[in-house]
C-alpha cells in the first residue's frame, strides 16, 4: 500500500463526501446559484474519480482507451471551469457574474470539441500512451493546456475574492489557491513530458511520480479549502448545540423543583416523559431556551417569599436551600412580604451569565438532594 494508492484513496473519501455535504446544503438552498456551481463542480469530480481509475487500470494492461480519456478529461475540464465560475460569482454581481462565465465557457467548449476531433482523428488500436501519434500528444496537450488555463484564471479570481474575505473564508481560499497553484505546476509537468515524448525523449520514472504525488495533495487542499468554510461553520453550530443540550439536562434539577409549585408555568403544554426527554436530541435549542425562561419565570415568582428566610447569603452557597424553605413556605399558603429577594443573580447582563447562575443553583439543588437521599437511605 503505497503512498500514491493511499492518497488517492483519501481524495476519493473527500469528494464523496464534500458531494453529499454540498447536496444536502443545496436541498435547504437550491436557488444559492455559488452553491450550485460547487455542487457541480464537486460531482463532475466525483465523476471523473471512478473514470480515472478505471483508465489507470486499462492503461496498467494496455487496453486503455482514448475515448475514455476524452470523458476523464472532459469531466476534469468542466470542473476546472467550474471552479473559475465559482470565484467569478463571488466575486462579481450576478449580471456581470453570468457574462464572464459565458465567456469563459468559450474556451472550454473550443477544447472539447479539439478533443474529440483528435480522439475521432487517431488510428483504431492506437494506445494512449502512444506519442509518436500526432493526434494523441495534441490530445494531451490541448487537455493540459485548457486545465492550465482554467486553473489561472481560477486562480485569479481566488486571489480576487481573497482580498475581502477574513476568517474561515480566507483560510479556505488560501487552502484552494495553494491547492490549484500546485495543480497549474503539475499540469506544466505533463505538458512537458507530452512534448518529450513525441519528439522521441524519454523521461525517468521519478519524474512521473513526482507529478502523481503532486497533483494528488494539490487536489485534496481544493477538495478540502472549498469545503473548509462550510465544515467550521458546522463545528461551530455542533459545539453550540452541545453546550445547549449539556446545559438543558444540567438545568434540570431546578426546573423539576420549580416545575413542581409552578406547573402553569410551563411553555409545553404536551407531557414528555422522563426517558423521553433525557434521550431525545431534537429541537435542542427551543428547549433549552425555554427550560431557561421556565427556571427564570419560577425564580421570580418564588422571589417575594425568600424574604421570610432568615439565612441569606449572597452567593449560591446555601442558596439551594433557601430555595427549598421559600418554596414550603410558598406551598403552605404563607403570606409573601412586599419586599422580594433576587436569587441568582447573574454576575453581568447577557443570558449566558443568566444560565451559568441558573446552572450554579442547579448544581447546589443536586447535591442537596443527593444528600438528603444519602441520609433518608
Amino acid at each position: 500500500m503505497n503512498a500514491e494508492w493511499l492518497l488517492s484513496l483519501a481524495q476519493g473519501v473527500l469528494l464523496g463526501a464534500a458531494l453529499l455535504w454540498k447536496l444536502y446544503q443545496l436541498s435547504r438552498a437550491p436557488y444559492d446559484v455559488p452553491l450550485r456551481i460547487v455542487t457541480a463542480c464537486l460531482a463532475c469530480a466525483a465523476a471523473a474519480y471512478p473514470v480515472g481509475l478505471l483508465n489507470s487500470s486499462l492503461r496498467a494492461s494496455g487496453s486503455a482507451s482514448l475515448w475514455l480519456e476524452l470523458l476523464h478529461y472532459a469531466l476534469l475540464c468542466a470542473v476546472i471551469y467550474a471552479i473559475a465560475c465559482f470565484f467569478i460569482f463571488a466575486a462579481l454581481g450576478p449580471e456581470r457574474a453570468a457574462r464572464r462565465a459565458r465567456s469563459a465557457a468559450v474556451p472550454l467548449i473550443v477544447a472539447v470539441v479539439l478533443m474529440t476531433v483528435l480522439t475521432a482523428a487517431t488510428p483504431e488500436g492506437t494506445g494512449t500512451r502512444d506519442y509518436a501519434t500526432s493526434t494523441v500528444s495534441l490530445f494531451y496537450l490541448v487537455a493540459d493546456s485548457y486545465l492550465c488555463f482554467g486553473l489561472v484564471m481560477g486562480l485569479v479570481w481566488a486571489r480576487r475574492c481573497a482580498r475581502g474575505a477574513g476568517g474561515w473564508l480566507a483560510h479556505g481560499l488560501l487552502l484552494t489557491s495553494i491547492g490549484c497553484a500546485a495543480l497549474i505546476v503539475g499540469c506544466g509537468l505533463l505538458m512537458t513530458s507530452v512534448v518529450v515524448n513525441w519528439t522521441g525523449g524519454e523521461l525517468p520514472a521519478i519524474y512521473y511520480a513526482v507529478v502523481s504525488l503532486l497533483m494528488l495533495p494539490a487536489i485534496l487542499l481544493f477538495i478540502v479549502g472549498v469545503s473548509y468554510p462550510g465544515l467550521r461553520m458546522r463545528l461551530a453550530a455542533a459545539r453550540i448545540w452541545l453546550q445547549h443540550l449539556v446545559g438543558y439536562h444540567q438545568l434540570r434539577p431546578l426546573w423539576i423543583e420549580l416545575h413542581r409549585y409552578f406547573p402553569e408555568d410551563a411553555l409545553g403544554r404536551v407531557p414528555t416523559s422522563p426517558l423521553r426527554d433525557l434521550l431525545s436530541l431534537r429541537g435542542v435549542h427551543r428547549r433549552y431556551y425555554r427550560r431557561v425562561i421556565e427556571c427564570r419565570d419560577g425564580l421570580v415568582r418564588i422571589s417575594p417569599y425568600l424574604g421570610v428566610i432568615q439565612e441569606r447569603t449572597e452567593t449560591t452557597r446555601g442558596l439551594a436551600g433557601q430555595l427549598r424553605e421559600a418554596l414550603h413556605a410558598y406551598a403552605a399558603g404563607s403570606n409573601a412580604p412586599d419586599q422580594a429577594v433576587a436569587i441568582a443573580v447573574p454576575d453581568t447582563d447577557d443570558l449566558e451569565s443568566d444560565v451559568r447562575a441558573l446552572r450554579a443553583l442547579s448544581a447546589e439543588l443536586r447535591v442537596e438532594q443527593a444528600a438528603t437521599a444519602v441520609r433518608l437511605g
